[in-house]
């Protein structure tokens, strides 16, 4: 199936929330464009774009707090005409340990407020999450401090891998449907 398809990485912007748990959907995307020689470009949301096997890609990340992504993600689907079938949403998830990831379409937000945004912007739950997991915080911290922490030592080491296999998760979503990614993450998690 050829045309465009969205990939909107969620987080925050600005150099104070760079490289933190909460940016896990802003990193996924930067690996994908990097991998791709993509360019960024624009303020209030960052675009990118490139070609896989024919369909353009358009990766997004809204400048704007997490909390409000849903209008920024909703006014490029409308913008480009790209049904919410298309879109790929990529934010942590504190319900996953770190190092896993999980595909699915559909299901509720839980209790990530950008994930929120997004669904009361699209009016709809029927569209792909891809959810980085960076774990659950240590007895005592805050969730709303852990989310903003940057990774460990030993998370960062370990990144370049997780970041591999969600780019090619991404990449398995827009060529072969939900079911073969989901097929690329769970393989990659038996090893």
């Amino acid at each position: 199936m050829d045309g465009r398809w969205l990939v909107a990485g969620l987080g925050n912007p600005t150099r104070r929330y760079a490289g933190t748990r909460h940016n896990a959907g802003f990193l996924v995307a930067d690996r994908l464009a990097e991998r791709h020689g993509a360019r960024w470009r624009g303020l209030t949301t960052r675009t990118a774009s490139f070609v896989l096997d024919g369909r353009t890609v358009l990766l997004a990340e809204p400048q704007w707090s997490i909390n409000l992504s849903g209008r920024p993600v909703a006014g490029l689907l409308r913008r480009y005409g790209i049904p919410v079938e298309r879109l790929l949403v990529v934010q942590d998830d504190l319900d996953f340990p770190f190092g896993t990831a999980r595909l699915k379409r559909g299901g509720g937000p839980g209790g990530h407020n950008g994930a929120r945004s997004v669904h009361a912007a699209l009016g709809t739950a029927d569209y792909a999450r891809l959810r980085v997991g960076v774990g659950r915080p240590a007895k005592g911290v805050k969730v709303s401090d852990f989310v903003v922490e940057r990774f460990s030592d030993g998370e960062r080491e370990r990144m370049p891998e997780l970041l591999e296999r969600c780019a090619d998760a991404v990449e398995a979503f827009v060529l072969r449907g939900l079911g073969r990614a989901q097929s690329v993450l769970h393989a990659a998690d038996a090893r």
